[in-house]
């Protein structure tokens, strides 16, 4: 499968703009290297302008869902929808959505674990719902959005369901760039599949975003990443064979001893 990851600087508080860089995004890219999945970052439409959300946020996916649709089908791609701020009934959001390549919304996620130095307690409610698998060309998937990273629980949960790849939409900062790193290569290798991770580049409220998007396989080797603090395309195709070899050869999942972990 191969990938094209969008490191995108998401313009602050201009759903409208942001969605017009993807819209040439897609037209100049993936139009033309014709990938089969693509990736967007995590508050495209908003970036971390929290303050200004009542106002910005989309309704319940009502302009990012035809959108995203519109694409997929359009460039018969599919799409890692990134996340957007999306005004729900009981509060805004920080929701994912995934499209197939005939334009079908597959998955649903709402961010779960909410950023204390970022106050999105303040402004954002958590997903209630448990993370759970998709599939897309026939491959089990899953993603997690941004802070959900420091929490391997919700990673391995999806790995025991059988994902074999697990995506990561973020606008995480410059000043825990190591953290991202470490974090996302650590991901790869207890679970043992690819970790394919869009990040944000520019910078929101004194906020720098640190780029440096990866694909990392499922022994921990590196696939692609994208520069630091810039704007940029990364692609590379994955080898889904790898994480079944990897899996026979250092069989984790049949080593565990889950009834003796107190979590």
């Amino acid at each position: 499968m191969k990938y094209a990851i969008y490191q995108m600087d998401v313009e602050v508080a201009d759903p409208q703009a942001n969605r017009e860089k993807i819209e040439n995004w897609f037209k100049h890219t993936v139009a033309h290297d014709k990938p089969d999945t693509v990736v967007l970052p995590e508050m495209w439409n908003t970036s971390y302008a929290l303050d200004r959300l009542e106002g910005i946020a989309d309704h319940d996916g009502k302009e990012t869902i035809p959108f995203l649709r519109h694409l997929a089908k359009k460039y018969e791609v599919n799409i890692i929808g990134g996340s957007v701020a999306n005004q729900k009934a009981d509060g805004i959001y920080n929701s994912s959505f995934i499209f197939n390549r005939e334009g079908e919304k597959v998955h649903q996620y709402d961010k779960m674990h909410l950023v204390p130095m970022l106050n999105e307690p303040e402004f954002l409610q958590g997903g209630k719902e448990k993370g759970e698998i998709f599939e897309l060309d026939g491959i089990k998937m899953g993603i997690i959005i941004c802070y959900d990273l420091r929490f391997p629980e919700l990673m391995r949960s999806l790995a025991l369901k059988g994902a074999e790849v697990i995506h990561i939409v973020a606008q995480w900062p410059t000043a825990r760039r190591t953290h991202w790193k470490h974090l996302i290569h650590a991901r790869a290798i207890e679970n043992q599949c690819y970790i394919v991770s869009a990040n944000s580049s520019g910078s929101c409220d004194g906020t720098n975003f640190a780029g440096e998007s990866y694909i990392v396989g499922p022994s921990g080797d590196e696939v692609a990443s994208g520069p630091s603090e810039q704007e940029a395309t990364i692609e590379a195709a994955i080898q889904l064979d790898k994480v079944e070899e990897i899996r026979k050869n250092i069989p984790v999942f049949t080593s565990r001893v889950a009834d003796l972990y107190d979590l």
